[in-house]
Order: C-alpha cells, then sequence, then structure tokens
C-alpha cells in the first residue's frame, strides 16, 4: 500500500511540493529580474514566489480574500498544511510585511470566461 493517496489532485499537490525547492532558490538568484538581489515590493514578492502556486490553483486563491497581514505573515513564516515555511533568508521581514499587505489588501482576480 502507497504511502500517499493516489488520487490525481494528491498526486500533483506531491510534486508540486517536490519541485517547490528548486522553484524557490532559482527564485532567490532573480527576485527583482535585475540581479541585485533585492525585492522591489510586495507585488513583485508575489509574482516571483506566491503565483506560482495560488495563480495557478496549486495553492488557495489568496487575494481578494482580505486575510489579515499578520495571519499571512505567519501562515508564511511558519507554513501551512501543503504551504511550506519561507525562513527569512529567503523572504526578508520588510518583503514579508510589504507582500502580506499586498495580498491582504489586493481585489479578487477577475474571473476567466
Amino acid at each position: 500500500m502507497s504511502p500517499l493517496p493516489d488520487s490525481p489532485a494528491a498526486k500533483r499537490t506531491f510534486a508540486a511540493c517536490l519541485a517547490l525547492p528548486l522553484a524557490l532558490f532559482a527564485c532567490t538568484a532573480a527576485a527583482d529580474g535585475d540581479g541585485d538581489g533585492v525585492w522591489k515590493g510586495g507585488e513583485n514578492v508575489y509574482a516571483k514566489v506566491c503565483g506560482h502556486c495560488h495563480d495557478t490553483g496549486i495553492g488557495p486563491q489568496v487575494k481578494g480574500r482580505q486575510l489579515p497581514a499578520p495571519y499571512i505573515t505567519a501562515v508564511v513564516r511558519h507554513g501551512f498544511r501543503a504551504m511550506p515555511a519561507f525562513p527569512a533568508s529567503f523572504i526578508d521581514d520588510d518583503a514579508l510585511q510589504q507582500v502580506a499587505d499586498y495580498i491582504a489588501n489586493a481585489p479578487a482576480p477577475v474571473a476567466k470566461p
């Protein structure tokens, strides 16, 4: 018996979790696209890190839910369920606060027809 659920969704989630560390390290090297390793605000952090899962259906939609910024920072720092923890060595406290504020105030995405 496999230790993992046999559903296609569980397999996709498991594969995403395995691929996530590689994607995270790749994004760290080019966090801002200029190669200087400085984030360019909350929207930039979201686009470079969070959107890979939260805009593609791997993770839940977080924009437009009016999630409180302190909740977002706690989940990002400590992880929650399939969401991995992002240490300060990956997203510094200032960038984390910026992305939390961005997500907390972002409107819900427009539904695609």
